[in-house]
């Protein structure tokens, strides 16, 4: 009787079910990455079937497949919504570095995933007919915001817009997926709220300085207060 409701509830909204199965992947992937993703798994949390998800996504290399293309396109979904066309430049810098921090942030599954795609050398995302077609707009966007610094006098160098986000990226993503063995390294919770907010001030104030040539100091980036280590102690 069980299995009846769920084929028929299966027949009556396909997308609603595909939906489902991609989420339970993306956080089975995400937890144990693809060698220790289990289907059974993600088929119970989804409420399907083996029959159902290999019927909707395919098998596993397959779904995994999938369930990358899906959170590629999330963020540069969101990334589009960011209006960066309509803001000066130096505030759609700034705009863009404080949407990658807080994107990685609420979504710490896209960081698990892309290890675990770096570890296979992209052998699965080189088979996506979908990713690079994603990236190429953005990047567009990127090199006009750019060049408007440029041509305004707020930007003295025309970056490469690949390495700029490359760069803004790399700033975040080192730091939260390196947060426990930096905080054991360093002596300090890099995860605190405090410790977060200085970080997002940091890197705004690092990049600007960068595109404008002024000091990091003179933009507004407040930075977190820290307890002061003791007189005696080495920095």
């Amino acid at each position: 009787m069980a299995t009846a409701k769920r084929n028929l509830k299966w027949q009556r909204d396909p997308e609603g079910m595909r939906l489902r199965i991609l989420e339970a992947a993306k956080q089975e992937f995400a937890a144990h990455g693809l060698a220790g993703a289990r289907v059974d798994r993600i088929a119970a949390k989804a409420g399907a079937n083996k029959r159902m998800l290999y019927y909707h996504v395919g098998k596993k290399d397959e779904l995994y497949l999938a369930v990358l293309e899906g959170a590629y396109e999330k963020i540069r979904s969101e990334e589009r919504g960011l209006d960066l066309e309509h803001l000066a430049p130096p505030e759609a810098i700034r705009r863009l570095i404080e949407f990658t921090w807080n994107y990685f942030l609420r979504n710490p599954e896209f960081l698990a995933l892309l290890q675990t795609e770096n570890l296979a050398r992209a052998k699965h995302l080189k088979r996506s007919t979908k990713v690079k077609s994603m990236h190429s707009p953005f990047v567009e966007m990127i090199r006009t915001v750019v060049r408007r610094g440029v041509k305004s006098g707020d930007f003295k160098a025309e970056l490469d817009p690949v390495q700029l986000y490359i760069s803004i990226a790399a700033l975040s993503f080192f730091y939260l997926s390196n947060s426990a063995t930096l905080s054991v390294i360093f002596g300090r919770d890099l995860l605190s709220q405090a410790a977060k907010d200085e970080r997002l001030a940091h890197m705004v104030g690092l990049v600007l300085a960068a595109l404008t040539g002024r000091s990091a100091a003179l933009f507004d980036v407040p930075r977190a207060r820290r307890p002061r280590a003791p007189l005696h102690q080495s920095i």
